[in-house]
């Protein structure tokens, strides 16, 4: 357990569509690594229900107002999953639809035990988040 006042390490993965995403837009896993280490200070962009939240990210040569924006699951604890990636101009709203089934993905990765997690990244499905 950490000391007092310390964080736990956080362990931050990605599904295998947000890995393509992000490299199209070529932005670097520290840009995730940032993010997570601003919302574990509080810095939440928007809280979208049942663990999924909305964090900003810069893309290269731009701040993060017109950069992109990032749907992330944790219970703002140990685990966090990067499960989609947008351009605020590519898209606005995310459909209501869209929100409840990445929600429910969301859930399902946050149950998950050390023994299902660690086969998820053997296949592939997801990839764990190190910084370059």
């Amino acid at each position: 357990m950490p000391p007092s006042g310390t964080l736990s390490p956080a362990r931050v993965f990605q599904t295998r569509p947000f890995k393509r995403w992000l490299r199209s837009h070529r932005i670097k896993p520290s840009a995730l690594l940032r993010a997570v280490e601003e919302m574990r200070q509080g810095l939440i962009d928007a809280d979208l229900g049942r663990n999924l939240y909305k964090k900003r990210i810069a893309l290269p040569g731009q701040g993060k107002r017109g950069g992109a924006r990032t749907l992330i699951a944790t219970r703002l604890a140990e685990r966090w999953f990067f499960l989609e990636g947008f351009s605020k101009n590519q898209q606005g709203n995310i459909a209501l639809a869209e929100l409840k089934a990445l929600q429910e993905l969301g859930q399902t990765l946050l149950l998950l035990t050390d023994q299902e997690l660690e086969q998820l990244l053997k296949a592939g499905t997801i990839s764990e988040v190190h910084d370059e």
